[in-house]
């Protein structure tokens, strides 16, 4: 299972001020990438994401860009060679903090499958501070999945590749693996992740978090309410039905007076019905951006004619149908 926020991070960090900075941030997050993909937990073409920042200026950018490498295995010389193209582009000002970003797609394993998985890692390089950080969404490495299911055949497969891997980082990175704080979902440890439980039962955890959040995020809008049209309406709206290949994924909803709309999703659990929620609510921003009201937004969206025109229903009630 994947989360929407992270299941566990560690952290490799020293003491060092390094002289160039750049060429730092890029060698630490290169040398932390070939060891994901020694392990086969990092499978895809790396996407490297960097920012400099300018010195005392923490919202001041001196360089933000993106690099996709050739090859999954990248030797720590091309760190070099991304350092001297950035400094190439460097707008004038004192480097300060220095800030890489790798997602990896990894080999996933159940018993003797070994099957092309999503996101597991997210891997970050700080330089300020030397500092690595290792981020998972992913529950394969723990002996009960998020709902609390005991998942044993997954667990022998997956975990001890990741000790090796965070045992491999330390000695890569010269630096102790330090497991973060324990997040909702699990408690990082040197070698792994630990499940919660309950009266010696293991948590679902997913139920009591994952679900909840996701749902968030269709009933508040970001930046406490001030971004996009508000998510949640007290009155009556106008709504369609959304479809998916499997029936009613959910109802995109608008309300002028309220200067609200939203997508309701029926079953926020099944991730077909989730991200395409998150696509609506992207458009609904597009729309809202771009000046138009709720009303005119449903109807752009929808393609709603003379001879379409949306339903109305108060949204308690609304909500209530897509939980059916």
């Amino acid at each position: 299972m994947i989360a929407t926020t992270p299941v566990a991070r560690w952290t490799w960090g020293r003491d060092n001020q390094a002289a160039d900075k750049v060429a730092a941030c890029l060698h630490e997050l290169l040398t932390a990438y070939t060891v994901l993909a020694r392990h086969r937990l990092a499978s895809d073409v790396p996407n490297v994401s960097l920012s400099v920042h300018e010195a005392g200026k923490s919202n001041s950018y001196l360089f933000q860009g993106n690099f996709e490498l050739d090859a999954t295995s990248p030797s720590v010389d091309i760190a070099h060679q991304l350092a001297d193209q950035v400094k190439n582009s460097l707008h004038p000002g004192p480097i300060g903090a220095v800030y890489a970003y790798a997602k990896s797609t990894g080999v996933l394993r159940s018993g003797n499958d070994a099957l092309h998985g999503g996101e597991l890692f997210r891997l970050a390089a700080f330089v300020d501070y030397v500092s690595t950080d290792l981020v998972t969404f992913s529950d394969l490495w723990m002996p009960y999945d998020l709902k609390g299911r005991a998942q044993p055949a997954v667990y022998a497969a997956n975990a001890p590749r990741l000790a090796a891997a965070l045992r491999d980082l330390a000695e890569a990175l010269g630096s102790e693996t330090d497991p973060d704080d324990p997040t909702y979902f699990g408690k990082p440890t040197e070698t792994g992740i630990d499940n919660y439980f309950d009266d010696g039962i293991a948590s679902d955890v997913w139920s009591r978090f994952e679900i909840p959040y996701r749902y968030n995020e269709f009933t508040h809008a970001p930046g406490f309410g001030r971004i996009g049209y508000r998510r949640s309406a007290d009155g009556e709206v106008q709504y369609v039905p959304v479809h998916g290949e499997h029936g009613v994924l959910g109802y995109l909803w608008a309300s002028d007076t309220e200067n609200a709309a939203s997508f309701e999703p029926r079953d926020v659990e099944d991730d077909e019905s989730y991200t395409a929620g998150l696509q609506w609510l992207d458009r609904l921003r597009s729309a809202h951006d771009r000046g138009l009201s709720p009303s005119q937004a449903l109807a752009e969206l929808a393609g709603l004619t003379e001879n379409n025109k949306p339903g109305t229903l108060d949204l308690a009630s609304l909500r209530d149908i897509a939980n059916e």
